[in-house]
């Protein structure tokens, strides 16, 4: 289409990568977005702020997280993890202070069930308010991943080169896609746990006044007495006068 009336669009609206519709009303809510991206090998959760210099990004989260510091070996881009990551955001953006948010899909299908939705019930469950319809989001048993389970059984009585083939990363990391569910509930346990509060210190004992150090007074130094002025007379008088140099050439 072309023109003296064609109008080109922004340059992110032309790439893909920003509809500037969505969010202009995003912005006009006031609340930080919750933005959930996702590709085939990780899921990203931000907590994004609108400034006039540009976004400010709250807290954020991403699978590959999960792998490194919590000892998740499950997959870091189906909808456990993406659960997981969100709700790992959840739970930092509660503990910054953010209480609301809204859901920033960008330019992907809001299918129902998916990875998104999987992301938002994470961080609900972390205590975050987020707008939401809730037939859009997964229920809790694939959430858990009981899914990937049934999956993996049905596939390792079938077709065995298949399953070993399509489950590889699970097997090397000697976890059996049917303890999914289980390992997911282990996981989300330790994340909970390094967000509760510590316990208040102990109180540590005052240290001991050190005993103050008594200053000898040093004895007042004995003055020594003023010669009497007799005595001075007495030494004065016995001292020879000098003898001028006349006196000496004289006596030469």
């Amino acid at each position: 289409m072309s023109g003296p009336s064609y109008r080109v669009p922004y340059r992110r609206r032309r790439l893909g990568k920003t509809d500037f519709h969505a969010r202009r009303a995003l912005v006009l809510s006031g609340l930080p977005r919750f933005v959930v991206r996702d590709s085939l090998r990780y899921v990203t959760v931000q907590i994004a702020e609108a400034q006039p210099m540009g976004d400010k990004i709250i807290s954020s989260a991403y699978s590959r997280e999960l792998g490194k510091t919590y000892g998740w070996q499950g997959g870091c881009s189906n909808i456990p993890s993406a659960y997981l990551t969100g709700f790992l955001c959840g739970l930092r953006a509660v503990g910054m202070g953010v209480k609301k948010a809204i859901l920033d899909v960008g330019l992907q299908s809001p299918t129902k069930g998916s990875k998104i939705f999987a992301a938002v019930k994470g961080a609900v469950d972390a205590g975050l308010e987020i707008p939401c319809d809730q037939e859009k989001l997964p229920d809790e048993n694939r959430i858990k991943g009981e899914h990937v389970a049934d999956y993996a059984k049905q596939l390792a009585e079938n077709q065995q080169e298949a399953y070993t083939k399509q489950f590889s990363q699970y097997l090397a990391a000697k976890l059996s896609p049917e303890e999914l569910p289980e390992h997911f509930t282990q996981i989300k346990e330790k994340i909970q746990e390094s967000f509760k509060p510590t316990a208040e210190k102990k109180e540590k004992p005052k240290p001991k006044a050190k005993p103050q150090k008594v200053k000898k007074e040093k004895a007042p130094a004995a003055k020594e007495e003023k010669a009497k002025p007799k005595a001075r007379a007495k030494r004065r008088a016995t001292k020879k006068p000098r003898k001028t140099k006349k006196e000496e050439k004289m006596e030469e």
